[in-house]
């Protein structure tokens, strides 16, 4: 299998697991704002089961396909930005202000230096 596809593989799964996670930590803000707090507690965490189901099998392959855990958290984390970015303003209606866009660009400059082999 090329690397290109491994890629694709991991970077599928963490792109699954973190529409779940990003759900897990911010639908309830719009879906259950009424809930009591013991309520959203456990459906957040019923709901973050479904992300493990993906995140460990992505970590699992990737290192056994010869990514280091920090270039998969790294993945994750850019992965994690763009998948906010989407949920906060498509799902929530949040606008996106030139403030976070600015924060998140350097971010993700940040995480380059994780993929910059020195």
């Amino acid at each position: 299998m090329g690397t290109v596809v491994k890629l694709l593989i991991v970077g599928g799964l963490l792109i699954l697991s973190n529409l779940f996670m990003t759900y897990a930590w911010y639908g309830h803000l719009k879906d259950l704002r009424q809930a009591p707090l013991w309520l959203v507690v456990l459906s957040s965490w019923g709901v973050a089961f479904f992300e493990y189901c993906f995140q460990v099998p992505a970590n699992r392959l990737g290192h056994a396909w010869g990514m280091s855990t920090a270039a998969l958290k790294t993945l994750q984390e850019l992965i994690t930005l763009g998948v906010f970015i989407a949920f906060m303003t498509l799902y929530l209606g949040e606008p996106l202000r030139w403030n976070h866009a600015v924060g998140f660009a350097f971010i993700a400059l940040g995480a380059a230096f994780v993929f910059k082999p020195f």
